[in-house]
C-alpha cells in the first residue's frame, strides 16, 4: 500500500513537471524572434532625423558598418544588416527596419544566404520573389528601391555541399537586373565589377570568398555613392 502511494506521488510530480515544461516551451516559442525584428528596435527608436537610405541585408551589410562606420554616419545612412539572414527574414523586417524610418532609398543587398541554404532549400524564383516583394513594399511607401546584385561566390565554406552557387547567383542577378529595368529601379552591379575568372571573389577583396575586406568595401562604397549622391 505504501509503495502504491509513492508511485502515485511520483506520477503527480512527473505530470506537474511535464506541464511546466510544456508551458515554458510554448512561452519560448512565442517569444522567439525568428526574423530578429528586435535587433534594431532601440536604434530605430533613437532616430531623430530621417535617414537618406536604409541598407537592408545580411552579414555583408552588418560587417560593412563595422568596417567603416563613417560611411554610414557621415552620409546619414542607416545600416540594418543581420548576419545569417535570408530574404525571407528581411521581408518580415521591412516595415520595422525600413518603412517606419521613412528613408528616401532602401538599398537591398540580399540573397547569398538563400543560395547557401541557410534557411533550407529555396528556388531562385522564390528568392527573386522575396526581393520583388521588398521593392513593392518600398514603392508603396514612396521609398526608392536600389537593388544590388548578389556578390560573386564560388563556394561557401560553411556549405561545401552547395556546388552550383556561382551559377545560381548569376541567374538571380540576371532576373533582378531585368526586374529593375522594367520598373525603372536602380540596379547596382557589384557582381560584374568584382568577379574573378571563376565567378567568385578575388582574395584581395574577400577573406573567405563571401565576405568583404576593407578594400572590398571601398569598391562597393564608390559604386553605391554614385547612385545615392
Amino acid at each position: 500500500m505504501q509503495e502504491m502511494k509513492i508511485t502515485q506521488t511520483m506520477k503527480r510530480q512527473m505530470t506537474l513537471a511535464l506541464a511546466a515544461t510544456l508551458i515554458m516551451t510554448v512561452q519560448a516559442v512565442a517569444q522567439d524572434d525568428w526574423a530578429n525584428i528586435g535587433r534594431y528596435a532601440q536604434a530605430n527608436s533613437e532616430i531623430t532625423v530621417q535617414p537618406k537610405a536604409v541598407f537592408m541585408g545580411d552579414s555583408i551589410t552588418q560587417c560593412w558598418y563595422d568596417a567603416d562606420p563613417g560611411f554610414f554616419n557621415d552620409n546619414n545612412f542607416a545600416c540594418r544588416g543581420i548576419s545569417g539572414q535570408t530574404t525571407s527574414h528581411m521581408l518580415v523586417r521591412m516595415r520595422k527596419d525600413v518603412v517606419n524610418l521613412h528613408p528616401k532609398y532602401v538599398v537591398i543587398l540580399a540573397g547569398t544566404n538563400d543560395i547557401a541554404k541557410n534557411n533550407g532549400f529555396i528556388e531562385v524564383d522564390d528568392i527573386y520573389g522575396n526581393i520583388v516583394s521588398m521593392c513593392e513594399i518600398a514603392k508603396a511607401n514612396r521609398i526608392k528601391p536600389v537593388i544590388c546584385s548578389v556578390l560573386p561566390v564560388k563556394q561557401y565554406k560553411w556549405r561545401p555541399e552547395v556546388t552550383d552557387c556561382a551559377d545560381r547567383i548569376i541567374r538571380l542577378n540576371s532576373m533582378l537586373k531585368e526586374y529593375a529595368r522594367q520598373n525603372r529601379f536602380t540596379y547596382v552591379d557589384y557582381h560584374s565589377a568584382m568577379k574573378n575568372a571563376e565567378n567568385g571573389l578575388p582574395e584581395k577583396w574577400s577573406y573567405d570568398g563571401v565576405h568583404l575586406t576593407s578594400e572590398g568595401y571601398e569598391v562597393i562604397e564608390e559604386m553605391i555613392l554614385k547612385v545615392l549622391k
